[in-house]
């Protein structure tokens, strides 16, 4: 498995080593990998089902408990899968579809290595490996949903969802840390071993809340969801496989997995259920009132992330099997549904329906697809998606709380569905052609292969249902612990579920005749809409970030005014007052040493140095200040060499020698000295140096005093000739010990003179 995240990356980068005459054959290319792949899982299908997994481990960052850990069990079957097969049919797709667009290499790196991404994802047994790869498919979506960058409208739907999706992504961090740090552990397998530890601990609901953010950013979920809408400004294709079957699904896969760990507690049956019934009803009520065909299915897409995200969170048998089936079920019609809106969108030249109608009489075959995948949308038989739908019914019943409220929700949600899925077969193919409508052309009929494949598998799996009992039922043995029997039918007898599905359906068909008779309806809902739900989350979110740069701008403005004065003043000012409160909270201290004045020539050589810094401030001459800063500077290497630190005297008087040096060659481009400060001004700058100058002396006389910690000098006197073969510990330890902060201090300084060297040599230019 380590060998296929590499054969991606490979892959990837080698599209652009591929000649150009040749390159027409990428996405064939991508596709026959990504078909291979599949082929791959398949084989191993028979032995996850019987209860095993593939692990492999590789050590990566072993001090920090850290290892490269790959599995392939029930879950990740399920979804590795779906990402093989999928991908494979979008590529197939995409050939077709972005044969007319420029610059086709760099989307498929982008889609190739963000299907590599996923499937790292699905597969990852080490949570800081999930989380690389989970921010991974954030950027690459970013970048993705951004491929028409000329275009202002992309350009903003790509910072959105990488701003939302960012934001989770850094709560999700957050929590695995919590988490890690309760097991000590970043495993996956340590986790679910831990599980009873985990909820036990006070940690628990916060690394819980920060994770559920995490997925609920990630696919799409109330309040979150409005950057899925934003994302369809992306082309199809990415539409059709990052918004519908993989990229929206990793929090889905990420509650699943985090299932048992996290799973089964009150706060969870709560919070989460919630959270998937209320994005549930918003996208399918919502989804009605939209024009865009896209739009449309981005809609029903949050409704059905919505309907996962709820079956996980109601925590029964019945649910987690509901959700699993459902995860097929929306695979399979929503990418169909969108490879068939870019097919349509390609003949027609529009997305919008209120312009496009009659379009079985141009392409039948379309048509046909479109039926099928509807259907499944709407849950009628013998479709998969009628499977689905009973299921979920089933679920809800057997729901331990609320179970009346959810049903009302789920069925309300339902029928909104159904109507969608009618209103959208009658306004775009069995309605009358719109006036002014593009004539339809039929040059992109190889579009509806992949659409027509993932139809005829909706269509199969509800009259076998059977076929997808062995990829369902491994994986709900991993997200329950227990023993889970799992049997699929398409018939299940006179029962409330039926009866229960029968007027889903009945509700949903006579909604859509109202709709689709009365065209003022639709118009009066818009309007109801507008008032009711006046919040728009795109606006909010925008407005909000206009105002954050607002308010970043005017703290710019004030904290950044370009006074050098100021900026001393501040950090001195700030520095003073943290001292102050280190000084205070550690007091008890005491001054062991008595003063003295002794030797004479020491106290002699300070008050020479006081004198000369405070002629220096006083001087009103240039040459006058130079040289008392040189005494000043001299004065201290005398210190240090009266103390035996001949190297720091060396480098003191080696530095003061090259500053007067340096200011006696610019004395004549120095300005002359004038008054710009006023006396308050003086005074005011006065009391702010003696103040610092006394806070940072008793800080001083206080480290010579306290040891908090072990001195350090002891392990570079023993180990300097031991190690460093050098009997000078200070050389040591500047060219071996500290060799590399040494070398950036090299480095510093030698800009610096390039720097003083190049503005030496700056020419005037005459105005």
């Amino acid at each position: 498995m380590l060998i296929i995240l590499i054969l991606y990356l490979v892959l990837a980068f080698a599209l652009f080593l591929i000649p150009a005459k040749l390159s027409k054959y990428n996405s064939l290319l991508i596709a026959v990998f990504h078909l291979s792949l599949f082929s791959f899982f398949i084989t191993h299908l028979p032995d996850v089902a019987a209860g095993n997994s593939i692990n492999i481990q590789r050590e990566w960052i072993p001090q920090l408990g850290l290892n490269f850990e790959l599995r392939l069990d029930g879950l990740s079957m399920v979804f590795a899968l779906l990402i093989t097969f999928i991908g494979f049919l979008v590529f197939i797709y995409a050939g077709t579809y972005m044969k007319s667009y420029t610059g086709t290499i760099k989307f498929y790196f982008y889609l190739t290595l963000f299907s590599g991404a996923m499937l790292g994802l699905v597969l990852s047994a080490d949570f800081i490996q999930l989380f690389m790869f989970w921010e991974l498919t954030s950027v690459l979506s970013f970048m993705l949903i951004s491929y028409f960058n000329e275009n202002v409208q992309a350009r903003k739907a790509a910072f959105q969802s990488l701003f939302v999706t960012g934001f989770g992504g850094l709560c999700l961090f957050a929590a695995i840390i919590l988490i890690g740090s309760i097991v000590d552990s970043y495993s996956l397998s340590v986790w679910m071993e831990q599980a009873h530890v985990i909820k036990a601990d006070n940690r628990y609901l916060p690394a819980l809340i920060l994770i559920l953010t995490g997925i609920f950013t990630k696919s799409a979920q109330f309040p979150f969801h409005f950057w899925l809408l934003g994302a369809m400004q992306a082309p199809t294709p990415v539409s059709a496989f990052l918004h519908s079957a993989t990229m929206v699904k990793a929090g889905v896969f990420l509650l699943a997995r985090l299932y048992p760990v996290l799973g089964g507690t009150p706060e969870w049956t709560q919070i989460v259920p919630l959270f998937g019934a209320l994005t549930m009803l918003t996208g399918s009520y919502l989804a009605i009132t939209q024009i865009d065909i896209k739009l449309i299915l981005a809609y029903t897409t949050i409704s059905a992330l919505g309907v996962l995200v709820l079956l996980l969170g109601i925590d029964t048998q019945q649910s987690v099997k509901a959700a699993m089936v459902f995860l097929f079920v929306h695979a399979f019609y929503k990418s169909a549904l969108f490879m068939l809106a870019g097919y349509i969108t390609k003949q027609t030249g529009t997305r919008s329906i209120d312009k496009i109608g009659g379009l079985i009489h141009s392409s039948p075959l379309a048509f046909v697809v479109a039926l099928i995948a509807l259907l499944s949308m709407a849950g009628l038989p013998p479709m998969l998606g009628f499977i689905g739908k009973e299921l979920i019914y089933e679920a809800k019943f057997d729901s331990p709380w609320m179970s009346t409220i959810l049903l009302v929700i789920g069925v309300t949600s339902n029928v909104f569905m159904v109507t969608i899925a009618f209103l959208f077969l009658f306004e775009v193919f069995l309605g009358h052609a719109r006036e002014g409508a593009r004539k339809p052309v039929g040059t992109y009929r190889f579009l509806l292969f992949s659409p027509g494949i993932l139809a005829l598998l909706s269509l199969g799996f509800g009259l076998f249902p059977d076929l997808l009992t062995e990829l369902v039922g491994p994986a709900l043995n991993i997200i329950r612990t227990d023993d889970v029997q799992i049997k699929l039918k398409l018939w299940h007898g006179l029962n409330q579920v039926f009866f229960l599905s029968a007027f889903t359906v009945l509700a949903g068909i006579s909604l859509f005749i109202i709709i689709y008779k009365h065209k003022q309806v639709i118009k009066v809902w818009q309007r109801l809409n507008n008032r009711i739900f006046s919040i728009n989350f795109t606006k909010v979110f925008s407005s909000g970030l206009d105002r954050f740069i607002a308010f970043s701008s005017r703290n710019t403005h004030m904290i950044q005014h370009g006074y050098n004065r100021f900026y001393i003043i501040t950090i001195i000012a700030f520095t003073s007052v943290l001292l102050i409160f280190q000084l205070y909270f550690t007091r008890g201290w005491e001054i062991e040493s008595t003063f003295t004045l002794l030797p004479f020539y020491i106290s002699g050589l300070v008050l020479i140095i006081m004198m000369s810094v405070l002629m220096s401030a006083l001087s009103k001459s240039s040459l006058f200040t130079i040289v008392a800063m040189a005494v000043t500077g001299y004065g201290i290497s005398l210190i240090y060499l009266y103390y035996s630190a001949v190297d720091l005297a060396i480098t003191q008087i080696i530095i003061e020698t090259l500053m007067v040096v340096m200011f006696v060659l610019l004395l004549r481009r120095l300005p002359r000295f004038v008054k710009l400060s006023s006396r308050k001004t003086k005074i005011r700058d006065a009391f702010i140096a003696l103040g610092f100058g006394v806070i940072m002396t008793l800080l001083a006389l206080k480290a010579i005093h306290i040891d908090f910690n072990p001195s350090i000098s002891d392990y570079f006197v023993e180990n300097s000739a031991l190690k460093a073969y050098g009997k000078n510990v200070v050389n040591v330890i500047l060219v071996d010990f500290r060799a590399l902060d040494t070398l950036g201090e090299i480095t510093v300084l030698t800009i610096a003179a390039l720097g003083v060297f190049t503005l030496l040599n700056v020419k005037k230019t005459k105005k």
